[in-house]
């Protein structure tokens, strides 16, 4: 297994994944990119879900740490599910929204760490959770094992990883119709087929599910949500985003089909 050298890859799709976006045609893109974000915190249908297959292992009296919380997409169904959440986040955008959204959501047993991940000290979360868990989150850590393993370090009893999985053909084809190149692959968040491969060459046994939801977005949404994408291959400039609109067209809501990999696996 050794020899597909995967490190190389990941290291390789990991920096593709992560590229700065080159976005020109709105300097408040990322603002409006963000609340967008939390948007789809609040119709939510990708944390329901997720919590409730998680549900196979969650107790009422679990204490769980969630890594790279955004803004709350997964914490506060899970905070309604179980005794308490210690969600993780380094981006002071997504506290604020993971902030908003908590309160208008009513959740109270939720405490916030605002942090690199990374940065926390081993010894402070040693075996403190029942569960530590991290979703859509992957592709922000370039040492993939050193996450997977400080993960172990803070559970007591269960690890979870949540990653979409395939993306959607708009975006796809729009890439081709922009770039002039045939799709290959850029987007595809397939950073679950990796944690898998190290987490059995560790010997652990992983449960996986695959979760079906949907997506709701306006028109801008839509176009931000597709910009967000070329970007960071393209320069979306005025003329680029008049083609991502040309594509969308019309108004009102999309609503896309999706699916994400829920993996898991006991450290008892």
């Amino acid at each position: 297994m050794e020899e597909l050298n995967w490190r190389e890859i990941w290291e390789e799709k990991q920096k593709q994944r992560m590229r700065p976006l080159k976005i020109t045609y709105d300097k408040d893109f990322s603002a409006k990119f963000a609340e967008d974000y939390s948007a789809q915190a609040k119709y939510n249908e990708y944390g329901r879900k997720a919590v409730g297959l998680l549900s196979e292992i969650l107790d009422d009296d679990f204490e769980v740490l969630e890594i790279g919380a955004g803004p709350g997409t997964l914490t506060i169904p899970l905070a309604m599910r179980v005794k308490r959440v210690v969600a993780i986040e380094y981006s002071e955008t997504a506290v604020k929204y993971l902030r908003r959204n908590i309160k208008e959501s009513k959740v109270e047993n939720v405490e916030i760490i605002n942090k690199n991940w990374l940065g926390v000290a081993d010894h402070e979360i040693k075996d403190r959770f029942d569960l530590v868990v991290c979703s859509h989150f992957l592709w922000q850590v370039r040492d993939l094992e050193k996450h997977l393993k400080k993960m172990e370090n803070a559970s007591r009893r269960y690890c979870a990883v949540i990653q979409p999985a395939g993306r959607g053909r708009m975006v796809k084809e729009l890439w081709t119709e922009i770039s002039g190149k045939d799709y290959k692959g850029e987007f595809d968040p397939d950073a679950d087929y990796f944690a898998y491969l190290v987490l059995r060459q560790w010997g652990r046994l992983v449960n996986v599910r695959v979760m079906n939801y949907s997506v709701e977005r306006d028109f801008e949404q839509e176009v931000r949500y597709i910009a967000s994408f070329i970007g960071r291959y393209v320069e979306v400039d005025t003329h680029v985003k008049e083609i991502i609109e040309q594509y969308v067209s019309g108004k009102g809501l999309y609503r896309e089909k999706r699916s994400a990999v829920v993996m898991w696996w006991s450290m008892v």
